[in-house]
């Protein structure tokens, strides 16, 4: 009954053998998981049965997720929230269409006025809403909910459209970048050649033994000497990129940068970071809440000749960057603003790799807040933009 599930992970190019597709039908034969063992017959129990018998290396987690997705989709929809809201109270029944003077009157708080009367709803509130301004619902200008229009609200679950949300109440996965991923486009190939070149630092000269002793001999045994450029790739590279959210739909062109950077710099530490630089960040996605990275010991592990580069579309609410606590997940003791200029003062060679295209940068607040706290060393993701960044970090 499988099979086709099968294929559709051979067609997601996973490295799926029939020995491994095997194991899983004997561990399904077995009653490791499904209707006659009580312990374990849901949905996420065969996940991770199945991940783990057809899975063997961590890189390949997330092809397998979306194979796993396309495959079973629509097989169970669970919502589960870890926080006493329920479930239907989210339920998106109709796309609301608001007109402008809805969305121009939809009530505005500041930060403070915001939480406490999150907090104050959750113990008034007992029934569903739709469209309103002020309840926990859907639709609607209400700061609270998902699928309305509010200009600074609490996205609480549901999928973000707006990106106008100052805090986000659920617990979200990102995905790893992908450093194997071809480059596609000619720009980025041609981007491949400025890192290059940037990488490369050392003598103009050295001697090409090889070469010296084949033009000797041939030359009756009088010495000519050939000389080669020497070049050692000695530049060192300290990438923090920003992941999930509004940079999902940067993914392809971030991973195509990925790929260049991690072919061509020997020396080179990433990190990951969501939205804004706070007080940790990390390697894997899927364990960044078991292992996190201190920025602080991020900051004393690296010589200041490292080169800092960002990779973030910088798109956010300003309470992100300059309130203490704006973090869409978790409440930072220290504003953004703080960290990132702890790390631009820590590495003098910086500058920021910004996927969104230039044209809307005036438009976003959070984007001219951080090109002012970057000293204007904001670049665009393209060909020139590379090319004026790799210039100015090998100054």
């Amino acid at each position: 009954m499988l099979i086709d599930f099968f294929y559709t992970l051979r067609a997601a190019k996973l490295p799926v053998s029939v020995k491994e597709y095997l194991t899983l039908l004997e561990a399904l034969k077995a009653d490791v998981v499904g209707p006659t063992n009580p312990d374990a017959c849901s949905m996420d129990d065969f996940y991770f049965l199945s991940r783990t018998a057809l899975v063997k290396d961590e890189k390949h987690f997330d092809k397998f997720d979306r194979a796993f997705a396309a495959y079973f989709k629509g097989v169970e929809m669970i919502a589960d929230f870890t926080k006493p809201i329920p479930a239907d109270w989210l339920r998106q029944e109709m796309e609301r269409i608001l007109s402008e003077e809805q969305k121009a009157n939809a009530p505005k708080m500041d930060w403070d006025e915001l939480m406490e009367t999150l907090r104050k709803r959750l113990e008034e509130q007992k029934e569903r809403h739709e469209g309103g301004s002020k309840w926990i619902g859907t639709g609607g200008t209400s700061p609270f909910g998902n699928g309305g229009q509010n200009p600074q609200g609490i996205r609480i679950g549901g999928k973000g459209g707006g990106k106008t949300a100052v805090k986000v109440w659920e617990q979200r996965s990102y995905r790893d970048y992908d450093d194997t991923q071809e480059l596609g486009t000619r720009n980025i190939k041609v981007a491949l050649r400025r890192l290059r070149k940037f990488a490369r630092e050392g003598n103009e000269l050295e001697l090409d033994l090889p070469d010296t002793i084949r033009s000797t001999a041939a030359n009756a045994g009088w010495l000519d000497i050939k000389m080669i450029p020497e070049r050692h790739n000695n530049v060192k590279v300290l990438l923090l990129m920003d992941v999930g959210g509004t940079m999902d739909e940067h993914i392809q062109r971030v991973e195509e940068l990925f790929s260049a950077v991690k072919s061509e710099f020997k020396h080179l530490e990433f990190y990951y970071f969501h939205n804004c630089v706070y007080d940790f960040m990390w390697k894997n996605n899927r364990r960044r809440y078991a292992e996190k990275f201190p920025t602080w010991d991020i900051i004393r592990k690296y010589n200041k000749d490292y080169k800092l580069v960002f990779v973030g579309d910088a798109t956010m609410s300003p309470y992100e960057i300059l309130q203490p606590g704006g973090s869409v997940e978790y409440n930072n003791e220290e504003a953004g603003a703080e960290w990132l200029q702890r790390l631009t003062h820590a590495f003098p060679k910086f500058a920021w790799i910004n996927p969104e295209p230039q044209g809307v940068w005036q438009y976003r607040q959070s984007i001219g807040i951080v090109q002012q706290l970057m000293g204007q060393r904001m670049f665009p993701l393209t060909l020139k933009g590379l090319e004026d960044a790799m210039r100015m970090l090998s100054k």
